[in-house]
């Protein structure tokens, strides 16, 4: 473990590294860059990270492992990328990011605990609620009380979904048999075939609005066969307990990639966008506003579009060039209000509604562990997300507690005593959320470009994972297979 922040050069503070306060904080401060950019001499290293997400710490940290000189260069004055955690005070916090964890992610689980973090179970006790054209009802288990013509219907669409995801590789999706007639459609076209019944459809879309932050409409059907694939199966993806939702970090998610940079020490540096990276001439140059860095390979661990707003010395490949125009990211704005207990487990409810109407048609009880102060937790995703953006916060606060109103009484309105909410669309270093995804035709045109290093350019990010691709999991193998390709080449 790196030692403490030596007394000089503490311009990377502890509150600059959370990026949100000093809750939940490892009490390190991370040490400055080597220089400034007023500085002739160039900081030199064997490889050079942009992006300290939970991708590029995870590549930084096999690098040090394998005793390679790095520096992993972040825009923002915090690290975590898409995982963030905000202070609500007493010590506690709650993510506006990133979140869950749950069983077969194997490698987070394994890293949340080699940084002696500990997990709680998302709280899922009493009935939960579905809210549909003016009716809300009670129910117990995961699927809501749909008639039996419905559930059957339902139950239909979800195992060919994963029949079909079952058929596609995932080293390579567009190698399956099926990969351009399911590339040639998009899940809204299947989901009219397939889905006759309203109320199915509409359970479908929400299914993908929630995992996607996108509609149906948007994405490749191969695509989220993959997607699919990739977390094991599409119940895996939209479950709570036992599913991707099973668990959350105490003290918050991103401490994982705070304790991670805590480990790297000096050779994280914040508050250093890249805007043009230089791959030629036998190497790597990247200036920043802290000095210029040369490598001899670079791992740029961004979301597709986020790597293409980055100009390259020479110009990418048109290949790759044309595939980060085609992945854009999902829309969604995570919305929490905070009360001074979870007034809704007095009433036997679990905190989780599902409905049909917006803009929020999800929420989750997402009180610290000790269940004080009660928070809930609401999506506006897909079409809802972006029908609120560009919304001041406090018309996105009255409609977001309009939904928590309808759900769960008049005291989800009248009782809030702070609201929080954070659209990642508008972020200048994300651009949107969860994950990056593919419209139809992409996968089959662009195949593995969106991994395939270029020079000595490798790419990283939850979006270029095989295993649990845009989670938090994905990130972490995407990072580990980055690095093992620089080292390799080194």
């Amino acid at each position: 473990m790196t030692g403490p922040e030596p007394a000089t050069d503490r311009r990377l503070s502890r509150r600059r590294l959370l990026g949100t306060g000093a809750a939940g904080a490892a009490g390190y401060a991370l040490a400055g860059s080597a220089g400034t950019a007023a500085a002739a001499k160039a900081r030199k290293v064997d490889v050079i990270v942009v992006g300290a997400g939970l991708a590029g710490l995870a590549a930084g940290r096999k690098l040090k492992q394998a005793g390679r000189s790095f520096v992993v260069l972040e825009a923002r004055e915090r690290v975590g990328g898409r995982t963030l955690n905000v202070d609500i005070g007493h010590g506690k916090v709650v993510e506006i990011g990133g979140q869950w964890v749950g069983p077969t992610q194997n490698r987070v689980l394994k890293l949340i605990k080699q940084l002696g973090l500990r997990t709680f179970k998302t709280f899922v006790d009493g009935d939960n609620l579905y809210y549909r054209a003016g009716t809300l009802q009670r129910y117990r288990g995961t699927i809501p009380p749909v008639g039996p013509t419905v559930l059957a219907e339902l139950a239909t669409v979800l195992a060919d979904t994963d029949s079909m995801a079952a058929q596609v590789p995932l080293e390579a999706p567009w190698d399956a048999a099926s990969a351009l007639e399911w590339d040639s459609q998009t899940a809204e076209t299947w989901k009219l075939q397939h889905a006759l019944l309203p109320e199915t459809r509409d359970l479908y879309d929400l299914a993908i609005a929630s995992v996607f932050a996108a509609e149906p409409r948007d994405l490749s059907l191969l695509g989220v066969l993959f997607y699919t694939h990739s977390g094991g199966s599409f119940e895996n993806l939209i479950n709570t307990a036992g599913g991707a939702q099973d668990s959350r970090i105490v003290g918050g998610s991103q401490q994982i990639a705070i304790r991670l940079a805590k480990r790297l020490g000096r050779s994280v540096v914040l508050g250093a966008p890249v805007f043009e990276i230089d791959h030629g001439n036998g190497g790597v140059e990247i200036s920043t506003r802290h000095g210029r860095f040369i490598g001899r390979r670079a791992i740029i661990a961004l979301a597709p579009v986020m790597a293409s707003r980055i100009r390259y010395t020479p110009a990418l490949p048109a290949r790759r060039d044309q595939l980060t125009q085609r992945v854009p990211m999902g829309t969604v704005i995570k919305c929490m209000a905070i009360y001074d207990r979870p007034f809704w487990r007095d009433q036997g409810l679990s905190g989780m509604a599902t409905s049909n109407t917006g803009p929020v048609k999800l929420t989750f009880d997402n009180s610290p562990p000790d269940g004080k102060p009660g928070v809930l937790l609401g999506f506006a995703e897909g079409q809802e997300g972006r029908d609120l953006l560009g919304l001041p916060q406090s018309k996105r606060r009255a409609q977001v507690l309009a939904s928590f109103e309808r759900y769960f009484g008049s005291k989800a309105r009248t009782g809030a005593l702070r609201y929080i909410d954070k659209s990642w669309a508008a972020d200048p270093w994300t651009r949107g959320c969860y994950v990056g995804y593919y419209p139809p035709g992409v996968l089959v045109g662009y195949r593995d470009a969106v991994r395939a290093s270029v020079d000595r350019l490798h790419w990283a990010g939850t979006e270029t994972a095989t295993e649990w691709n845009g989670y938090m999991d994905g990130a972490i193998q995407s990072g580990y297979r980055a690095a093992r390709e620089a080292l390799e080449r080194l």
